[in-house]
């Protein structure tokens, strides 16, 4: 079978008319961002803020459309609005729309940097086989949709399966159900996307797919304070997060912002984690403080959050993460694994506390 092309994909919805304009949404150029991989389909559909709700049908008949393709497994669209220009009329602003669960997902939290480059995925995948080994039913979502590096942490290859090419079921290693974006698109193919364009995959790899019953959904986030952060801190109700950064001064200053941003929308800060936080030497024993240490507890204290943790940097956590094969599975009884299994039992402490409690009922 030949195979799929952006051609064939851009002939068939050629045939779909917008009803709030004058054409098709081919030639109105209303397409972008197609992406094809092992039959599955994804792209935007980029609309009027005021045409959502008239569009939704339209959008539902693209899905069809392309997913009546030969060699087509599934097909998912997104709606993506752009702000009105400044000069045009717009609507009275009525703020985000309100923060919803995701049916079966108890808790949600955020794992953040402030800049790339400071081992927050590799925190990220531990932390969760750390929340993982504890009993706790995990899912990561990875949400870094320019860089997605759960799949290869995870040792994960192929594709998600979707069973009526409207629902996504997640890939699973560890035990622990994951999304990415890194399933969908070849692992050296850039992304470039626009903000609306992230927004609307992130809001699909959260409600398209089929998570299951989770204690907890570990989001690794993309570094900085743009418009992924935005909408995970908007659209869901996220239960923390966990900023990560290294000791030194540059890094520290990214993360202060990530944990400023936070706080701007209302998220609680579980704390921060100190990676790379010291370097040990394996034949000598000998210990280096390559970044300087400390930098992250000193940041913690002035600004009223808990210090986590600190992580070594350390050859066998680099060398595991990059064999698929995370430091907490491998190595479980290592002293590297045993500094994540501690920061995810003062996380799941943290997520405890902060959980409803049933009232207390006195008789007298």
């Amino acid at each position: 079978m030949a195979e799929l092309t952006e051609e064939q994909i851009r002939t068939a919805l050629a045939a779909i008319a917008v009803p709030t304009r004058d054409g098709d949404i081919i030639s109105l150029g209303m397409i972008a961002g197609i992406v094809i991989k092992d039959g599955n389909v994804g792209f935007s559909i980029e609309i009027q803020p005021a045409e959502q709700d008239a569009l939704e049908a339209t959008r539902r008949k693209c899905e069809d459309v392309v997913r009546a393709l030969p060699g087509v497994v599934s097909a998912t669209a997104v709606l993506t609005a752009e702000k009105a220009p400044g000069n045009a009329p717009q609507a009275a602003p009525s703020g985000p729309p309100p923060a919803t669960g995701i049916p079966g997902v108890d808790s949600i939290i955020a794992i953040a940097s402030g800049k790339g480059g400071v081992g927050k995925s590799t925190v990220t995948v531990n932390l969760a086989l750390g929340l993982a080994a504890r009993g706790m039913r995990i899912g990561i979502l990875d949400a870094d949709i320019y860089g997605p590096s759960q799949p290869r942490m995870l040792g994960l290859g192929g594709r998600p399966h979707s069973p009526d090419g409207k629902v996504i079921d997640p890939m699973e290693g560890y035990g622990i159900k994951c999304m990415s974006m890194g399933f969908l698109v070849e692992e050296d193919s850039p992304m470039i996307w626009r903000g609306p364009m992230v927004q609307g995959a992130l809001e699909q790899m959260m409600r398209d797919v089929r998570w299951g019953t989770l204690d907890v959904m570990v989001v690794d986030m993309p570094p900085g304070t743009g418009d992924a952060q935005l909408t995970m801190a908007q659209r869901v109700p996220l239960a923390g997060a966990v900023i990560v950064s290294t000791p030194q001064d540059i890094a520290l200053l990214d993360a202060r912002k990530g944990l400023n941003m936070f706080r701007k929308v209302d998220v609680p800060v579980l704390g921060i984690v100190e990676n790379m936080s010291y370097y040990v030497c394996p034949k000598c024993g000998d210990r280096a403080e390559i970044f300087g240490h400390g930098g992250a507890r000193d940041c913690a204290q002035s600004m009223g959050v808990d210090f986590l943790g600190e992580i070594p940097l350390d050859l066998a956590i680099r060398e595991t993460s990059d064999q698929g094969r995370p430091i907490v599975v491998s190595q479980p009884d290592s002293p590297q694994a045993k500094a994540f299994t501690e920061i995810a039992a003062k996380v799941a402490e943290k997520l405890t506390d902060a959980a409803p409690k049933a009232p207390r009922i006195i008789v007298e």
